[in-house]
C-alpha cells in the first residue's frame, strides 16, 4: 500500500507523520471494578454500573443494581472516565463502552467492567468506539478467551494527534454528532409514547374521531378472520430473496418463492410471545410456527386488527393462561381473542391515523441511522488524521 507524503504506516494503519502511536497504559490507567456479594445488594445505595447500563454507546438506567458497602475512592467513577465491558457471557458485548460525566458522580462499577481513566477521556472515548479498538479486542479474544484483562487493555495501541487543540477539536466535532443522535433518540421515544397514548385512546373508544358516533361491539378474532400457520422452515430463507419470509423473530428474512398474496397479520407461535406482530398486504411466505391471520370479514379492517392485537393481545393471552408467562401460543388463544370494534369505516380511519404515526417514526429512525453512519465515517477520517481539524 502506497503511503502518501506526510504520512506513515503504523500498527493502527496510515496516520500523519506528526501523530504518535501509544499503548493505552502510557496514556492513562485502567481499573477493574467492584466485587460485591448478593447480601450487599439493596433497593437503594451506591449504583453499580454494569454492561446493561451501556446501550449503543450511551448510558441507560433501565436495569440498575445498588449496593451498601464501603467502596475505595479510586473505584468511584469520575467525569471523563470511559466505562468498558471487559467480561461477559456474550462475547459480542465485550469492549462496548461509554463516556461518563458529572451526572455519574457517586456511582461505582462492577467487577465485569473496567474504567479507563486519562486526561483526554473525551477524545479517547471515540477511539474506544472505533474500528481501531474493536479490531484489537477481537484479535485478543481469539477463539477461547472471553475477557479482556487489565494487562491486555493497557497494551492496546491508539493513534494520538500531537496537540491538545487537535484532540479537543476532534472530540468536539464527534460530540456534536452524538448530541444530534441523542436528540433524535429522545424525539423518537417521545413519538412512541404519543403513539401508545393514541392507541389507548382510539382503540378503546375513549376518544372518537370526528364524524363517528356508532356503538362499538365485542368480537372474537376467530369469527372475523382465518387463522393458520405457515409451512416453511428457516432453511428456506435466501439472502436478498424476492419476497418476505416471516419467521419466529422480529427480523424478516427473504425467500425466492411465495405461498400467499393477501393482507395478513403474522405472529410467531413462540419467541417474543405476544410482542411480535407483522403486517403485510402482498406476496409473502411464513414459517410453520408463525400464525397467519388473514381473509378478514367484510366488516373488519386488517390494519385495524394489526394495531388492536399489538395493543392488547399479549395481556389477554397471558390472562387466559394458567401461568404468569406463556411458552407458546396456540390456535384457541387466537380464536378466542376478544376485542371491541366500531364499524368498518371507523376502523379504517383509526388505522390510517396510527399508520401515519408509524411512518413518522420510520422516517425519524432512518434519519437517526443515517446520522450514526455519518458518525462512523467521520470517526474513520478524523481518528486516523485523513481529515485534519487543527
Amino acid at each position: 500500500m502506497e503511503v502518501k507524503p506526510g504520512h506513515k504506516q503504523t500498527q493502527v494503519g496510515v496516520i500523519p507523520e506528526d501523530w504518535d502511536v501509544k499503548p493505552l497504559g502510557q496514556v492513562g490507567e485502567s481499573l477493574i471494578g467492584l466485587t460485591y456479594k448478593p447480601e450487599d445488594v439493596r433497593k437503594h445505595g451506591t449504583l453499580v454500573l454494569r454492561s446493561s447500563n451501556i446501550q449503543e454507546g450511551m448510558l441507560r438506567f433501565d436495569d440498575n443494581v445498588f449496593v451498601d458497602k464501603e467502596i475505595p475512592a479510586r473505584l468511584m467513577v469520575r467525569p471523563e472516565d470511559i466505562l468498558v465491558c471487559v467480561r461477559n457471557g456474550s462475547r459480542d458485548l465485550i469492549g462496548k463502552s461509554a463516556l461518563l460525566d458529572e451526572r455519574n458522580r457517586g456511582m461505582t462499577f462492577g467487577a465485569f467492567m473496567a474504567v479507563f481513566r486519562c486526561s483526554d477521556g473525551r477524545f479517547v472515548n471515540y477511539l474506544f468506539q472505533s474500528g481501531i479498538f474493536k479490531k484489537q479486542v477481537n484479535e485478543h479474544l481469539g477463539a477461547t478467551i472471553n475477557q479482556i484483562t487489565n494487562k491486555s487493555l493497557n497494551s492496546f495501541v491508539i493513534p494520538l494527534p500531537p496537540t491538545d487543540r487537535e484532540r479537543s477539536a476532534i472530540a468536539a466535532a464527534l460530540s456534536d454528532v452524538d448530541a444530534l443522535i441523542s436528540a433524535l433518540n429522545q424525539f423518537i421515544t417521545k413519538r412512541r409514547d404519543l403513539k401508545q397514548a393514541a392507541m389507548q385512546q382510539l382503540l378503546t373508544g375513549q376518544t372518537r374521531l370526528p364524524g363517528f358516533h356508532g356503538e362499538w361491539v365485542v368480537k372474537r378474532l376467530g369469527d372475523v378472520a382465518h387463522i393458520k400457520t405457515g409451512k416453511k422452515n428457516n432453511d428456506d430463507k435466501v439472502q436478498d430473496g424476492a419476497y418476505p419470509l416471516f419467521v419466529r423473530s422480529q427480523t424478516v428474512e427473504r425467500i425466492n418463492s411465495y405461498s400467499y398474496d393477501c393482507e395478513a397479520i403474522l405472529v410467531p407461535e413462540e419467541g417474543g410471545i405476544g410482542s411480535i406482530f407483522h403486517y403485510i398486504n402482498g406476496k409473502f411466505d411464513c414459517h410453520q410456527r408463525v400464525y397467519k391471520i388473514s381473509a378478514f370479514s367484510d366488516d373488519t379492517c386488517g390494519k385495524f386488527m394489526f394495531y388492536r392485537m399489538t395493543y392488547s393481545f399479549h395481556k389477554q393471552a397471558t390472562r387466559n393462561s394458567v401461568k404468569a408467562t406463556v411458552d407458546s401460543l396456540r390456535l384457541p388463544t387466537f380464536k378466542t381473542f376478544e376485542f371491541l370494534a366500531p364499524g368498518f369505516d371507523e376502523q379504517t380511519a383509526i388505522a390510517e391515523v396510527l399508520s401515519e404515526t408509524d411512518l413518522e417514526l420510520v422516517a425519524l429512525e432512518q434519519r437517526r441511522d443515517k446520522t450514526r453512519a455519518l458518525k462512523q465515517g467521520m470517526m474513520q477520517e478524523l481518528l486516523t488524521g485523513r481529515i485534519r481539524l487543527a
